[in-house]
This record gives structure tokens, C-alpha cells and sequence, in this order.
């Protein structure tokens, strides 16, 4: 039985884990990892890769960034920045027919850029967007739609937690990977917003028109611009400028956030608590999930499966662009079955060698298939941002949900094809970054 075999097999077993018996991914992930050691190796090399790993992980300096971006996220989303967000977004936007949609798209933009957080962003998008729709008589599945979608941006605009660890996971440059983003994840979000008013344009009784607002009020909403706008200049401007590492941009963001809120009175003591009990939370969710992927990664790398399958694809007589279609299509279709970071993490150790091998920029794939996988958040039967959306509406069926997304998954799919076609959408940016 060749070392190849035995990666499948770990792969399998891994499979077999996650979707029939339900087990947390990092666990499943470190212990094929370990398992697997095992067996190839021996107990001795997988016990002190265990204890390496884990104390590597749990020590690394450069995670220590991914809490210090939740945190930010926290802070901005217990003050109610979100919130402020939409408001001046329906404020500017909300009087043309898909206005309301098209600023709820706006606003989960906006604080995608400074949250991250697919689940925060729709709980609360849910919250303040979908009374506003209704009270406009706006059609359910698109009110619903927009805001399950809208809510998957905070994946690609940076900072983002799934471009941090990509970063980690593959050794390129977490600065590059969020200049990558930006245009990736406005380029996006342009594209759901033109489906709202395509779909508004075929049938207007899809979104009557909303209140026009004079130009006093649209002045007094800016506020709710600025905030996050400063933040977000604060992050990427000292990235770019080389003022900050990006563990420090996370650090400065955080502070930065809770002192606007305290300035503006906008967070409570019980809300900052909370704030910090839900990063701890999420980050050691994350890190459990980074020491398991790692570990499994180890294990492959043992069995020299992502090498021989990288020459296996890059000697097969086809074009380079086949071999990444079908990539792709795995992307979608297992981000669709499992949790979208997990999956990815499992793949990557796999597929980028092969990306590589086919000549591929790394940071392309990197920032691609990070648009491709937010389709995971969104479709069934994982999707849980969905769920997040049709619980916080209650009276809504998940079939409307699910409509909804439909309308959406068009766009998604003319970005990766833009990106595919465009590479420079994604490398223009960190080009320009020494």
C-alpha cells in the first residue's frame, strides 16, 4: 500500500467524520492527522507533533492578529455601527425603486470592512434592513436574498479572518491578500447590487419606491459613513503605508473602535464584556481549526499526495483553465455540504500545489477562491448565514430564503468568471505594494 493510498484513505476517514458522525472539524482534522503519522511514521513522531503543533499554534505571535480583528468586529457591532450604517445608506439610496436592497448591500459592505463576520453582519442586517423593506411592501425573497448575500462580502473585504489565515496557511503576505480583496469584494458587491436593479427594472412591483430624502438629511447621515470609513482607511492605510504589521493594524483598529464608541456613548459596559467573551469564542474556534487543518496538512505532506496529484494535473493534455474549472467546482460544491473555512483548509494542502504547477499567482487563488466559498455560507444544506437570516425571520419560510439567494447566484458567478478572465482585478493593488 503506497503512502498516496493511505492520504486518500485519510480523506476519507475524514469524510466519514465531519458529515455522518458530525464531529467538530479541528478534532476530525487532527486526529486523521495524528492517526495518520502514526501509521506511516510512528506513534513517537505523531505524539511530538501533537504537542509541537499545538504549542506552535497556541504561541504564534502572528495569530494573535485574528482575535484583535474579531474584536474590532465586536466593539463596532455592540455600538450599533451597523446599524448607523444602513441608516445613512437608505438615507442617500433608499428613494429609487431597489433602493432599500441595494443600501442594505451597501451597508453589509461597509461593515464587512471593518467586522468580517458573515453571522454578525446578517443577525443584525436582519434585524434592521427587513422591517424597512416590509414596511415598503418590498418582495420577501428579494428583501432576503440581499441581505443573506450582502452579509457574505465580509469574507472578501478585507480584514478578513479567511484571508488572515490563508495567509498563515499558505505563506503569503497577509497585506497583499487584503489589498487583493478590495476590488475582489467591491467588485462583488457591485455586481449584487446591479442584480437589484435589474431585477426591479423586469418587475417594479418588486420594490415600490421609498421616502426621498432632502439634502439637510442626507448631510446629517454621513456620520454614519465616516465611522467606519476612518477605521477602515486607519487599517489599510497603515498596512499599506508599512506604519503597521498587520497584528498592530488589528491592535490600533480595536482601540480605535471602542474609543469611538465610548465617545459616542454607543457601548455599554455589558455590551463590551460581550464583545469580549464572543472573541474569545470565535477565536478559539478558529484556532482549534488552524492547529487540526495544520496537522492534517503534516500528514499529507507525509504521504506526498498533494505532489504526486500536482503531477498528475500538470501532465494531463488538457488546458490549465479545465483543471482550475473543476477546482472551482469542487469549491462550490463542498463549501455547499460543509462549513466553507473547514473545507478550505482541508483543500488547500491539495490544490495549491496544483495551482502552482499549472502557473497560476498563488495570491490569485488565494483572494478566487475566497469569493468562490462564499457561496458556502449561503447555500444549502450548510449555508449558515442562511439560517442566521431565516431564523431572525421568523415568519418567512427558508424556501423564500433560498429564492432569494437564487436571485444572487448569478453575480457570484460573473465574479469568479471576471477574476478568471481579469487576473489583474485581484494583483493590480498588491502590485503596487513593495
Amino acid at each position: 500500500m503506497t503512502y498516496s493510498i493511505v492520504g486518500l484513505g485519510g480523506i476519507g476517514l475524514l469524510m466519514v467524520l465531519l458529515l455522518l458522525l458530525g464531529m467538530p472539524v479541528g478534532f476530525a482534522m487532527g486526529i486523521v492527522g495524528v492517526g495518520g503519522m502514526a501509521l506511516i511514521v510512528s506513534g513517537t513522531a505523531a505524539t511530538a507533533m501533537l504537542g509541537t503543533e499545538m504549542w506552535n499554534i497556541f504561541s504564534s505571535y502572528g495569530l494573535t492578529m485574528i482575535p484583535l480583528f474579531i474584536l474590532m468586529g465586536e466593539i463596532c457591532f455592540y455600538s450599533g455601527l451597523n446599524r448607523r450604517l444602513f441608516k445613512a445608506t437608505h438615507t442617500v439610496a433608499g428613494h429609487i425603486r431597489g433602493g432599500l436592497a441595494i443600501a442594505t448591500i451597501a451597508a453589509c459592505a461597509g461593515f464587512a470592512a471593518i467586522c468580517g463576520s458573515n453571522t454578525a453582519t446578517a443577525a443584525t442586517m436582519t434585524t434592521v434592513a427587513l422591517p424597512e423593506m416590509r414596511k415598503y411592501r418590498y418582495e420577501p425573497a428579494l428583501s432576503l436574498g440581499a441581505i443573506a448575500c450582502g452579509s457574505t462580502l465580509g469574507v472578501v473585504i478585507p480584514p478578513s479572518v479567511v484571508l488572515i489565515i490563508i495567509g498563515l496557511y499558505t505563506g503569503q503576505s497577509i497585506s497583499k491578500l487584503f489589498y487583493g480583496g478590495i476590488l475582489a469584494g467591491l467588485l462583488l458587491a457591485a455586481l449584487f447590487m446591479i442584480t437589484v436593479f435589474v431585477l426591479c427594472s423586469i418587475k417594479p412591483e418588486r420594490s415600490p419606491v421609498a421616502n426621498h430624502y432632502s439634502l439637510r438629511e442626507k448631510i446629517r447621515a454621513l456620520p454614519g459613513f465616516l465611522e467606519a470609513l476612518i477605521l477602515f482607511l486607519l487599517v489599510i492605510g497603515g498596512l499599506y503605508s508599512g506604519f503597521f504589521t498587520p497584528t498592530e493594524a488589528g491592535a490600533v483598529g480595536s482601540f480605535l473602535a471602542l474609543v469611538m464608541a465610548m465617545g459616542r456613548r454607543k457601548i455599554t459596559w455589558q455590551g463590551f464584556k460581550t464583545a469580549v467573551a464572543e472573541t474569545l469564542e470565535i477565536s478559539c474556534m478558529v484556532f482549534v481549526i488552524i492547529a487540526g487543518a495544520v496537522m492534517f496538512s503534516r500528514f499529507l505532506a507525509v504521504t506526498r499526495l498533494p505532489f504526486t496529484v500536482a503531477e498528475w494535473v500538470g501532465s494531463l493534455p488538457v488546458p490549465p483553465v479545465a483543471v482550475l474549472s473543476v477546482i472551482f467546482v469542487i469549491y462550490i460544491l463542498g463549501g455547499a455540504i460543509m462549513d466553507a473555512l473547514a473545507f478550505l483548509l482541508i483543500t488547500i494542502p491539495i490544490f495549491f500545489p496544483v495551482v502552482e504547477k499549472l502557473g497560476y499567482d498563488p495570491l490569485w487563488f488565494g483572494v478566487t477562491i475566497t469569493v468562490i466559498t462564499t457561496l458556502g455560507a449561503v447555500t444549502p444544506p450548510v449555508g449558515a448565514t442562511t439560517y442566521v437570516v431565516a431564523g431572525m425571520a421568523k415568519d418567512e419560510s427558508m424556501t423564500t430564503v433560498f429564492k432569494g439567494i437564487f436571485y444572487f447566484l448569478p453575480a457570484y458567478l460573473l465574479c469568479v468568471i471576471l477574476l478568471v478572465a481579469f487576473p489583474s482585478i485581484v494583483t493590480y493593488l498588491p502590485n503596487l505594494v513593495r
